[in-house]
C-alpha cells in the first residue's frame, strides 16, 4: 500500500520549480550587457553572478534544516518571499539615477567604475541568494513524496521544469528586452512570476511532511516508545530532535557525494561566467541571440531528460549514467573552445546529452543515501556546497577568461573530468 506522502500530487511541485526556473533565467541573456552598460566587465561579472551563491551559502543549510523541523511549505514560502523582494530591488536598480560613487583600478583587469545601479543589483542578488534554498527544499520536498521506485523519476520531472524555465525564460527575455523599454521588461516579468510562485505555494502546494512521514521522531528509550504507546505529542514539533550539520557528514556516502557535488559545480560554473563574456566579445551575439542559445539548449535537456532518460533507466543504473554524462560534459567544454558554429553546435547538444542523463541520476543517488530524517538537512548541506562551488568557478571563470579567454573552457572540461573519474567509485557503494 502507497503511503499517504508517496501519493502527494507532483504538479504543484513542478509548476512551483517551473516558474522559479523561469523566473531566474529571464535574466540570463541581458545581464552581462547590462554589467558593461555600467562600466563593468568579465570581472564585475563575475562577482554579480558569485554574490547570489555567496549568500546561498549562509543561508541554504538553515533553510533546509528548518524545513526539516517546521515543514517544507513554511520554508519554500519564505525563500520565494525573499525572491520577490530581490526583484523588487533588480527592478529600483533600473530606475535610480546613473551616479558614479567610486571607482577601483585592478591593474591587470582595467578601470571598474561603480555606480549605483550596480551596487542596487548586488544587493538585490545577496537578499535573493540568503533566502535561495528554494531548490534544496523543493528536493527535499521531492524526496518526501518519491518512493525507491519512482524517485529516478520525479527527478528527471523536476529537470524537465527546470528546463522548461530555461527555454521560457530566455526566449522570453530575448523579446522583452528588445523593445525600447530594455531591460525593465524582464525584470518585471520575473517579480510578476515570484508572486505567482507564492501563490501557488500558498494555494496549491500540500506539505510534504505529514503525520505518516512525522518532522518530529521520538527519542529512543521513552516510556512512549518502550511500551510502543502512540501520542499526539509524538506527531507535534513541541520538542524535536533538531537534525545537525555534522549527523549530514556521519551518514554512509554522503561525504563523497558532496565532493562530487561540488566539483560538478565549480566545472560548470567556470562554464556559466565565462560564456556570456565570450558570446558578447568574441563571438559578437546580440541579447536575442543568447538568448535562442539558452533556449534551443534547454529544449534539447527536456527530450533527453524526458524520454531518453527513461528508456536509458531501463538499461543502466543510475551510477552507471552518470559515468556516462560526465565524460560527454567533459568533450563538451573542450568543443566551446572553438568559435566555429558546428562545434558550438555540437557542443550544445553534448551538453544537453551529458547534462540530462548525469543530473537527475546523480541527484537520485544523493536523495536515496540522505534518507528520511536528514533529507532536507542533506539538501541544504548540497546546497552549500554547491554555492560555495559556484563562488570560486564563477570568480575564476571571470578572472581567466580575462587571462586566457577561450581556453577557461578546457579547465571546465578538466574539471568535469575529474568527476568521471572519481565516479567509478559510485559502483562499488
Amino acid at each position: 500500500m502507497i503511503s499517504k506522502e508517496k501519493r502527494t500530487p507532483i504538479f504543484p511541485l513542478l509548476l512551483v520549480n517551473f516558474i522559479g526556473t523561469l523566473g531566474f533565467s529571464i535574466v540570463l541573456p541581458f545581464l552581462v550587457f547590462l554589467v558593461m552598460k555600467f562600466g563593468g566587465n568579465a570581472v564585475v561579472y563575475s562577482l554579480l553572478a558569485a554574490t547570489y551563491p555567496a549568500f546561498q551559502l549562509i543561508g541554504a543549510p538553515i533553510l533546509g534544516r528548518w524545513s526539516d523541523i517546521y515543514g517544507r511549505k513554511k520554508v519554500l514560502l519564505l525563500s520565494n518571499t525573499g525572491t520577490a523582494i530581490g526583484w523588487i530591488l533588480f527592478l529600483v536598480a533600473l530606475v535610480v539615477p546613473f551616479e558614479e560613487t567610486f571607482s577601483i583600478n585592478l591593474i591587470s583587469f582595467g578601470t571598474i567604475v561603480v555606480v549605483v545601479p550596480l551596487l542596487f543589483i548586488f544587493f538585490a542578488r545577496a537578499i535573493d541568494g540568503i533566502t535561495g534554498g528554494n531548490i534544496s527544499v523543493a528536493n527535499a520536498y521531492l524526496s518526501d513524496i518519491s518512493s525507491d521506485e519512482n524517485r529516478s523519476k520525479n527527478f528527471g520531472k523536476m529537470a524537465i521544469s527546470s528546463n522548461l524555465g530555461f527555454i521560457l525564460g530566455p526566449a522570453l527575455a530575448g523579446i522583452l528586452a528588445g523593445t525600447v523599454y530594455g531591460a525593465i521588461l524582464p525584470v518585471l516579468a520575473a517579480l510578476l512570476l515570484s508572486l505567482v510562485t507564492l501563490f501557488v505555494i500558498g494555494f496549491l502546494l500540500r506539505e510534504s511532511r505529514t503525520k505518516s512521514n512525522p518532522i518530529v521522531i521520538p527519542e529512543e528509550g521513552t516510556i512512549r516508545k518502550i511500551f510502543a504507546q502512540e501520542c499526539k505529542d509524538c506527531y507535534e514539533p513541541v520538542s524535536p530532535i533538531r537534525p545537525k550539520f555534522r549527523d549530514v557528514f556521519k551518514l554512509k556516502h554522503i561525504s563523497f557525494l558532496l565532493v562530487l557535488y561540488f566539483l560538478i559545480f565549480l566545472g560548470f560554473n567556470v562554464y556559466y561566467a565565462s560564456f556570456p563574456t565570450h558570446a558578447a566579445s568574441e563571438l559578437k551575439w546580440s541579447v536575442t541571440q543568447l538568448g535562442i542559445f539558452y533556449a534551443v539548449l534547454s529544449g534539447i535537456m527536456v527530450f533527453i531528460q524526458g524520454p531518453v532518460l527513461r528508456k536509458a533507466l531501463k538499461k543502466f543504473s543510475e551510477e552507471k549514467l552518470v559515468i556516462l554524462g560526465s565524460i560527454i560534459l567533459a568533450t563538451n567544454f573542450v568543443l566551446f573552445f572553438s568559435n566555429n558554429i558546428i562545434s558550438i553546435s555540437l557542443a550544445v547538444v553534448l551538453f544537453a546529452l551529458g547534462n540530462g542523463l548525469m543530473w537527475p541520476s546523480f541527484m537520485s543517488i544523493l536523495s536515496k543515501r540522505a534518507g528520511t530524517v536528514l533529507q532536507g538537512a542533506v539538501q541544504g548541506v548540497a546546497g552549500s556546497v554547491g554555492g560555495l562551488a559556484s563562488i570560486i568557478g564563477l570568480i575564476a571563470g571571470g578572472v581567466l577568461y580575462n587571462l586566457i579567454g577561450g581556453a577557461t573552457f578546457l579547465i571546465s572540461a578538466a574539471v568535469i573530468f575529474s568527476v568521471f573519474v572519481m565516479s567509478f567509485r559510485l559502483l562499488r557503494t
